[in-house]
């Protein structure tokens, strides 16, 4: 064998650390062809690495990256995630101090004889390496369990001697929690409150730990929803001293833009504004636009692996509730120094962009700038000064900025169409509150052009980042939304085919196909309910650092992009983006170049976590606003139909809910799966997805933000044909009734969107 080379420093480190077991010197001389006097230099450069610490040695004389885990180590199980696998974390692990923890997965050993294992336990465990960052664990045994807190709604029911009662606020906890006068911690009743369940034979019993505020107090309905997602609230010290540290950036080498009318447009109730556009005609292509889509430039003040960067990184999103925002950044960057504020020098990375006249994008660049935004528009007002009632403030910029926006977004607009980006009609719910804090109104929030303009500004910017980093050979965190599965495709197919709807065959759908679907019934009365049928149908759209394509926009490639203020995803590509370019400070560290994985796993956990906390407690202010119409009767529409019972939203609110089964009559009803039915066994009534109805409010529950309905009368029943011969499952054969009225007992069951 040829003789070797001795690795250098780095090297020597990547190979140890990367090593899935610790190596000795003879595996390494081995590994590197190393002879003679390079065994010595190899020694050397050992002892070298040991004295700064960056390799540890043990008795048996190998060597291994000193932040990597032992063989049998202590874990604490802190999570299940989407696939059922319990996720553990190395004992004291502190996340802001010692960064993201690797991704140890628990191996189910119950089913064997082994120990049965559970969140908020601590164990002792077996690691196998199954990467850079993952680890599978094998449980030797129990050491016992964390507490495990519950959040409730505490009471003091009449008749229990001074008894309290906690009902958990998670609807698929079925346990209440009695507790004592001695342990409650000064709860009062109608508090919403952290407890810790004794545990053992006394499993309903459980002490107060923590009050989270009253129920009656309209800001802890954010509160339960922050708490019960384990949303980050505060941020470390070290963190906000580094965000009260930062100053303005200096023009230093970054072009020049503060005489260009940039303007930011965003909704009248905007918290932050990191990105502000402009368009002009390209007078080197006639229709062609030169677009700018300037963002706030985080990365010059988040840098790597600082406290900042850690709690953004932790949080991973800002979470937008209607009385609050919990933002991934310090107020003094999002509110200050990365909001593109009117009149104001401000840093940002810009999209500097060229379509032609089809709206193909031809060409690109990312320059760091500094910009001084000429206006902060708002949403409306763009859109009425173009319907031709412009403001005081806006008519001097018709000519120069608003005009060319909307030129060139007719561009986009007519691209997006021809590509056939799937077109979902899905109104979107809006709350008002009143001064108490209380909701005032429930709406439909409008939908504008200049909506649009800004989503198209924004989606072209998004893929021009992708594409710059493929070309330049630079890692990406895509977005992306895979082509939906087989087996929804079929449901949908099927689904569609009850109300005399063709899908074409095949698994592989273009979002075209779709669409000439939605085009079909757009002027009927089923359209909302197909719009929410196919939104079902799709795959959920996550980060990963491999292309998919994201299939909802008829995309080849996608990477967020455009709001780094309130998603790390965007952070990352601008990092990756400042590399690629060679832009200076604050770009991507090598370090980071292997983690894309672990970052799209991590941040799209972040993602759902927000979404989750967001709808909880939108449905808890919704429930909140309702529980004074109980009682009240409301047209509604079916929008889902299980086993127990039929799911419905309120026509005017959206407001949805539970129809239990057992309130549907005095009969057995069968389940028809592939017609969305509950169908009378002895009368043949039937109610399914679509019918239209008037529904009486029965229940409303603040805590969980769940509602009870019963049905007054069917309004409208949609029309249903018979299933297509080849459609006509065994799964709709069986005659025996599966549900009735007495089934299910808990009130609060009910089907999350």
């Amino acid at each position: 064998m040829a003789k070797g080379k001795v690795p250098t420093r780095d090297e020597l480190l990547a190979f140890i650390k990367e090593s899935a077991t610790p190596v000795g010197k003879r595996e390494i001389a081995r590994a590197f062809r190393l002879k003679g006097d390079q065994r010595i230099e190899l020694k050397e450069l050992l002892r070298d690495l040991r004295g700064s610490g960056d390799i540890a040695a043990d008795r048996a004389k190998t060597f291994k990256d000193p932040k990597a885990l032992t063989d049998i180590t202590v874990l604490e199980i802190v999570r299940v995630d989407d696939d059922g696998h319990l996720l553990a974390v190395p004992r004291r692990h502190d996340e802001e101090q010692d960064g993201p923890a690797p991704r140890i997965e628990i191996v189910p050993q119950a089913a064997r004889g082994g120990v049965a294992a559970a969140v908020g336990d601590r164990v002792l465990a077996s690691l196998k390496r199954r990467g850079k960052t993952a680890y599978e664990a094998r449980v030797i045994r129990l050491l016992g369990s964390a507490p495990r807190k519950v959040l409730g709604l505490y009471e003091e029911p009449v008749g229990r001697d001074g008894m309290g009662l906690v009902t958990p606020t998670d609807r698929k906890l079925k346990l209440s929690f009695d507790i004592r006068p001695a342990d409650k911690n000064g709860a009062e009743p109608g508090d919403i409150v952290w407890v810790e369940p004794a545990g053992g034979a006394l499993a309903r019993r459980a002490s107060v730990i923590e009050r989270v505020g009253p129920m009656s107090d309209p800001r802890t309905v954010s509160l339960i929803s922050i708490a019960a997602n384990d949303i980050p609230v505060e941020f470390p010290p070290a963190a906000l001293e580094e965000a009260e540290r930062a100053r303005a950036a200096p023009l230093g080498q970054r072009l020049d833009l503060r005489d260009t009318p940039l303007v930011t447009i965003d909704g009248e109730d905007a918290r932050d504004f990191d990105d502000a556009v402009f368009a002009e005609p390209d007078p080197d292509h006639p229709g062609g636009w030169r677009i700018l889509v300037a963002i706030a430039d985080v990365a010059w003040y988040v840098r790597h692996d600082k406290p900042l960067d850690r709690a953004a990184y932790r949080r991973g999103t800002s979470v937008y509730f209607p009385d609050r925002v919990v933002p991934m950044l310090p107020e003094a960057l999002s509110n200050h120094w990365c909001s593109l504020v009117p009149q104001q020098d401000r840093p940002v990375l810009v999209a500097e962009m060229w379509i032609d006249a089809e709206g193909h994008l031809k060409r690109h660049r990312f320059p760091r700038a500094m910009i001084r935004s000429a206006a902060r528009l708002t949403y409306t007002r763009v859109q009425r000064a173009q319907d031709g009632m412009p403001d005081a403030e806006i008519a001097p910029l018709m000519g120069s900025v608003v005009r060319p926006l909307y030129g060139a977004f007719k561009v986009l607009l007519a691209a997006r169409e021809k590509r056939g980006a799937l077109d979902l009609d899905l109104p979107e719910r809006q709350v008002t509150l009143g001064e108490d804090g209380r909701i005032a109104e429930i709406g439909v929030r409008e939908r504008l052009d200049s909506h649009k303009l800004i989503e198209e500004f924004m989606v072209l910017a998004n893929v021009a980042a992708a594409q710059a980093l493929e070309q330049r050979h630079t890692p990406c965190l895509y977005r992306v939304h895979d082509n939906p599965d087989a087996a929804k495709i079929e449901g949908l197919r099927e689904f569609l085919g009850t109300l005399g709807v063709a899908l074409p065959a095949g698994p592989r759908l273009r979002p075209a196909d779709l669409n000439r679907v939605l085009h079909q019934v757009a002027d009927k009365p089923v359209a909302r309910l197909v719009n929410e049928t196919m939104l079902r149908s799709q795959s959920q759209a996550v980060y990963s650092p491999d292309n998919l394509g994201h299939f909802g926009l008829a995309l080849a490639r996608y990477a967020h992009f455009t709001s780094p203020i309130r998603r790390f995803p965007d952070l990352i590509v601008h990092r990756a983006l400042i590399s690629a370019y060679g832009l200076g400070e604050g770009g991507l560290p090598d370090a980071d170049k292997g983690r894309f994985a672990e970052f799209g796993e991590h941040l799209s956990m972040c993602e759902r976590r927000a979404v989750a906390a967001e709808r909880s407690a939108m449905d808890r202010y919704v429930a909140a606003f309702m529980a004074a119409h109980v009682g009240a009767t409301f047209p509604g529409r079916v929008t889902s139909v299980t086993r127990f019972g039929l799911f419905a939203a309120l026509d005017a609110s959206g407001a949805d809910g539970l129809i239990p089964i057992r309130s549907l009559g005095q009969e057995f009803f069968r389940h028809d799966e592939g017609r969305q039915m509950l169908i009378g066994e002895r009368t043949g009534d039937t109610f399914g997805l679509g019918d239209r109805l008037r529904l009486k409010l029965a229940e409303a529950d603040i805590a969980t933000g769940g509602l009870l309905f019963e049905i007054v009368d069917v309004i409208e029943r949609v029309e249903r044909h018979a299933l297509p011969r080849g459609q006509r499952h065994a799964r709709n054969a069986p005659r025996r009734p599966v549900a009735h009225r007495g089934a299910p007992k808990d009130k609060r069951s009910r089907r999350r969107r």
